[in-house]
């Protein structure tokens, strides 16, 4: 009955192509992995965050690769594998064969395992299987910050697949705050993070400055700067960005995460276009 389950989902999906397929799989086993994370006591010490979240939770129309989670406060003893060792005998009755490598390293603040499993695309029926590959390879990366800075909001969320179960999440201005810090911060072009930043100006969703504040002073150019951050600055601060940004890599970067209809839009992105989604910015700290 559970392989039925992941069967049903994915027609759910109507996907229109091999990539859609692949993606749809590999977020149908996040929320899978989500829900059996949820069985024990992983979210009374980390929230979820990032793309994937954004994507499950508060709608975001792109796929996404990763599951990101950020400890509720400061743990350099945090262990990842004590929370996701049980994870191969929860999605074995899902028809999933998973192999779970931890690749936790002495000192890291992040703590890092990866999901992956090849059987799945062999026991359900796959609309758009390659002809030299016909099973579906799942891969996912789990990372958790054990050193997330200060200042987050938090929600609880609920899933009703494959079960029911809670999940404790960033707040979208949390979430948005996040996001800016890696916009301005990362050292390569991300397209998918100015993907997410055209959903959060498009929502007029407002911004934790202090969780924002703290992310800037913990990691990147302006580290250990006590740089107080306020919208003019942070206005400052992303036009210079968007200037600078080769727009092509960007959208070669999310074009894979984009259903196909869609795909037609990103060849309008522009220094010009993100200049315009600055005036959306909201003057609201914090609020969703």
């Amino acid at each position: 009955m559970s392989v039925q389950m992941i069967q049903q989902r994915l027609l759910n999906y109507n996907c229109k192509s091999d990539v859609e397929e692949q993606q749809a799989i590999r977020e149908i086993t996040q929320e899978v992995v989500l829900a059996a994370l949820g069985r024990g006591d992983f979210f009374k010490h980390a929230l979820f965050q990032g793309g994937t979240c954004l994507r499950i939770f508060y709608g975001l129309n792109r796929f996404s690769e990763d599951m990101d989670f950020i400890l509720r406060a400061v743990d350099p003893d945090f262990q990842l594998k004590d929370h996701i060792k049980h994870l191969t005998d929860e999605l074995a009755a899902y028809g999933y064969n998973i192999e779970i490598t931890d690749r936790d390293r002495v000192g890291a603040t992040v703590k890092k395992a990866f999901l992956k499993d090849d059987s799945l695309g062999k026991v359900i029926a796959l609309r758009h299987a390659n002809q030299t590959n016909p099973s579906k390879k799942i891969r996912i990366k789990l990372e958790v910050d054990t050193n997330p800075p200060s200042g987050s909001g938090h929600e609880l969320k609920y899933l009703d697949f494959p079960f029911v179960s809670s999940v404790a999440v960033q707040d979208r201005p949390s979430l948005f705050a996040g996001k800016i810090h890696a916009l301005l911060c990362r050292e390569y072009i991300k397209g998918r993070d100015w993907y997410d930043f055209i959903w959060y100006t498009s929502n007029r969703t407002g911004i934790n400055y202090d969780f924002l504040t703290s992310a800037i002073n913990q990691l990147g150019p302006w580290q250990d700067q006590s740089i107080m951050i306020d919208k003019a600055w942070l206005l400052n601060e992303l036009e210079r960005k968007i200037t600078a940004i080769n727009w092509k890599q960007a959208i070669e970067d999310v074009r894979h995460f984009v259903r196909v209809a869609e795909q037609p839009s990103l060849d309008l992105w522009s220094k010009e276009l993100f200049w315009g989604q600055l005036s959306k910015l909201s003057d609201r700290q914090g609020e969703n």
